[in-house]
């Protein structure tokens, strides 16, 4: 971790200016031309040939189950299939095999340039807190980022079957816990588990993040029940949906009208295109939908669209490094995002979907930054290089260098002999 005032040096913008940024007390001083900074008392860092962008931000993550996917294996490959292997395993878990991967994934998420992450924490039968107590741990001890933990309820919350599950999630938030989550769709009352987690978000005055439609069906549509509850409470600590996958398959004119109530709620939408990708559309021989939620009537309505990575190589999701490049790369190819749509939604919508302050490449804005090497945003898409420097609260807190070697065509040079 580096601290202390920094001058970043002829760094390329999204814009194609070419700049000096000077980094002080965990803002940006100033930003000017390149060669005309003032390096005086600062630590010099010289980002020729990388590109200076804000921070991206991990909207959802999975700490919790991230880098089971070996010892949870998910042979249908399909969301049930998930849940049943995840369900099963998840009782053998201690608090410090947790911790352990939850250090692992955070550092992976940081390393590519997320100095926020926000990630669900299971509770329930087998699990109760300690999923809870090993992330929240893993939060406290973070330098190197922001961490949010949503404590993610079992089903049901509601009737009396829901009665333990309901203390567990009260239980959590008395923890320490940043916001509630569940599934609603999953409950046998989708309404009344919406009421419960509002209230109890509204009592602890923390946002609510839920799992909502994670599948194709239209039915049941919990985004409108949601978006319906939220205006109707006026609940003012923000919302969040993440996956709404089932409105990206409705037709337009019902889509259109539930994403205006969505807006008019003030709900933001995750997109969370890698575990949709995997897990949606498996049931389809041919013309297999993408699985992701309707990203152009969302943003035509005015809703915040923000895109996270969601699982990280578990049965959810087997595959995925914890970048948001990654993600944003995903929604140019399967979404039709142009790059700095997908870019925006990993940064500047993901920190609005997360209640944190906009950054920008501008004095005065926080100093969370990412330097990649690359000459453009696509090229940073296309070729997401481990090439990268990490700024968090004005401090670099993670730099990963590639170097290459082209041996020489002289056989002797490369240990061969004629």
């Amino acid at each position: 971790m580096t601290g202390g005032p920094l001058l970043l040096r002829a760094a390329l913008l999204a814009d194609g200016r070419r700049v000096d940024v000077r980094v002080q007390d965990g803002l940006i001083a100033r930003v000017d031309p390149a060669g005309t900074g003032d390096a005086s008392g600062t630590l010099a860092v010289d980002l020729a040939g990388h590109l200076l962008l804000p921070a991206p931000a991990e909207i959802h993550a999975h700490l919790d189950k991230a880098l089971s996917a070996d010892a949870v294996p998910n042979p249908a490959g399909d969301l049930f299939g998930a849940v049943t292997a995840w369900l099963a395993y998840r009782p053998s878990l201690t608090r410090e095999q947790l911790e352990t991967s939850a250090r692992a994934a955070l550092d992976a998420y940081l390393g590519h340039g997320a100095t926020a992450v926000r990630t669900h924490a299971d509770l329930g039968e087998g699990i109760g807190l300690r999923a809870l107590q090993a992330v929240l741990a893993v939060r406290d001890d973070a330098a190197g980022c922001t961490v949010q933990v949503t404590a993610f309820a079992a089903t049901p919350l509601t009737g009396a079957a829901g009665a333990v599950n309901r203390a567990l999630l009260a239980d959590a938030l008395a923890a320490g816990a940043d916001a509630v989550g569940a599934c609603p769709g999953l409950d046998p009352d989708p309404a009344g588990c919406i009421e419960i987690c509002l209230a109890l978000a509204a009592r602890h005055g923390v946002p609510l993040d839920l799992h909502v439609d994670e599948w194709l069906h239209p039915d049941p549509c919990s985004l409108e029940l949601l978006a319906d509850a939220v205006t109707a409470t006026g609940f003012p600590h923000g919302v969040l949906a993440g996956h709404c996958v089932s409105l990206g398959m409705m037709d337009p004119d019902q889509a259109g009208r539930i994403a205006d109530k969505v807006a008019r709620a003030g709900i933001a939408v995750a997109c969370l295109p890698q575990t949709n990708l995997f897990l949606q559309g498996r049931d389809h021989e041919r013309a297999v939908p993408r699985g992701l939620t309707a990203l152009r009537t969302l943003r035509a309505a005015g809703v915040t669209v923000a895109a996270g990575g969601d699982n990280l190589q578990d049965p959810f999701q087997i595959l995925g490094r914890g970048d948001p490049l990654e993600t944003a790369a995903l929604l140019v190819l399967a979404g039709h995002d142009t790059p700095e749509t997908a870019y925006d939604a990993v940064s500047a919508q993901a920190r609005e979907a997360a209640g944190l302050p906009p950054v920008t490449v501008a004095p005065g804005s926080p100093a969370e930054l990412l330097a990649v090497r690359a000459g453009s945003l696509r090229e940073a898409l296309a070729t997401a290089t481990a090439h990268r420097l990490v700024i968090h609260d004005g401090r670099i807190v993670a730099r990963t260098t590639v170097t290459r070697h082209d041996p020489d065509d002289h056989p002797a040079q490369i240990g061969h002999t004629a």
